[in-house]
């Protein structure tokens, strides 16, 4: 009966181990199995100050839920506010000197039009009463000249008691009274020329203002320049007043909190780590050997062993089109001749159905379901 027992039990056991064996061999064949898989996160998103400074609070702690937008922590911002404070300052005496030469210019513009036109005018008038009294001038001596003649001629007539002497003290009366007004028009012709000299002054004078007006304007010129640098200051301290605010990009948990207020930081100094549960996935780093039959669209079982062996549901969504080490920063050099074949493993991205529970980091066991079994 004994034997009997024995040859049973040995008889259950051997297709015990035949069933398993064959439940094994039938997994792997059907299934791409592979320990080298890791829950990942798209959003996983490492925080720091655009600015460095004195942070002076934080909100959150590790593991504390943050929300979009919400702020998580605040450097001082004393030092951009005066700074920004300085620069208005400077910026609106600057604009009080740029306005006041603006002025200053436009009253030297109308100024120097009308000593322009007035100067230009006189000038001209000078020119022109010159020529007239010239002219005069010329025709009264060529008169001059043949009263001349005709004094002599009367004189020698007198003489000869051939005239009266009426006639000799007429043309010597006519002759004495162009004199004086050659005379006369000869000074008024002097003094017309230093009309034109004082003309020309005026004239000359207004050109003295263009040149100031020049340099007014390129004073100006370059106070505008100050200006819009100032102007340009002033709105990057606003982005730096602006930096000193951290928020949360989106949804999620704090992962990491990197040190506790108050500390001083430098610019791009991480501050906090944050991700979003809900935007996990699973990453597989599978085998060439493994690769027959695994395509898009395939089911997938995960086993995590954080969670005691929990099993997810997940389907391939895709695989990577080069192995794993096609960017290695060294690659391998294969022109000796050496040559040894290593088994190249490629990235595959699993959607997850279901990801309670689940942390970017943990490792997990895949088995990923083949096409035709």
């Amino acid at each position: 009966m004994s034997k009997k027992f024995g040859s049973l039990l040995l008889i259950v056991i051997v297709v015990t181990l035949l069933i398993v064996g064959y439940r094994y061999i039938h997994f792997r064949t059907a299934n791409a199995v592979s320990d080298a898989a890791f829950i990942r996160s798209d959003r996983l998103a490492t925080l720091a100050f655009k600015v460095g400074g004195k942070v002076a609070s934080m909100a959150k702690s590790s593991n504390e839920p943050v929300t979009k937008g919400e702020l998580l922590a605040q450097i001082d911002p004393v030092d951009f506010l005066t700074a920004k404070a300085q620069t208005a300052h400077r910026l609106k005496a600057l604009e009080e000197k740029i306005e006041a030469a603006s002025l200053r210019k436009k009253r030297l513009e109308k100024v120097l039009k009308l000593q322009s036109d007035i100067a230009g005018n006189d000038v001209n008038a000078m020119h022109q009463s010159i020529d007239s009294t010239a002219l005069k001038i010329a025709s009264a001596k060529v008169r001059l000249a043949k009263l001349q003649k005709d004094k002599a001629r009367f004189a020698d007539l007198l003489a000869k008691r051939l005239i009266e002497s009426e006639k000799y003290e007429t043309v010597k009366a006519e002759y004495d009274a162009l004199s004086k007004n050659i005379e006369a028009m000869q000074m008024a012709l002097n003094a017309q020329k230093e009309n034109l000299k004082k003309a020309q002054n005026g004239l000359r004078l207004s050109r003295v203002n263009e040149k100031e007006i020049a340099e007014l304007t390129k004073t100006i010129s370059s106070m505008q320049e100050e200006r819009n640098a100032l102007h340009s200051a002033i709105e990057d301290l606003n982005h730096k007043i602006a930096d000193t605010r951290l928020y949360a990009p989106f949804d999620g948990i704090v992962a990491k909190k990197f040190f506790d207020a108050p500390k001083v930081v430098k610019k791009g100094s991480p501050v906090y780590a944050i991700t979003d549960p809900r935007a996990l996935y699973c990453e597989v780093l599978l085998s060439e050997k493994k690769m027959k039959g695994v395509e898009p669209g395939n089911r997938v079982e995960i086993t995590v062993d954080a969670l005691e062996g929990k099993k997810f549901e997940g389907e391939v969504e895709s695989i990577a089109p080069t192995s794993a080490s096609t960017f290695s920063l060294v690659p391998r050099d294969i022109a000796s001749g050496d040559f040894t074949k290593l088994d190249q493993r490629f990235n595959v991205r699993i959607k997850l159905k279901k990801s309670e529970g689940l942390r970017a980091g943990m490792g997990a066991t895949v088995a990923i379901e083949r096409k035709g079994h």
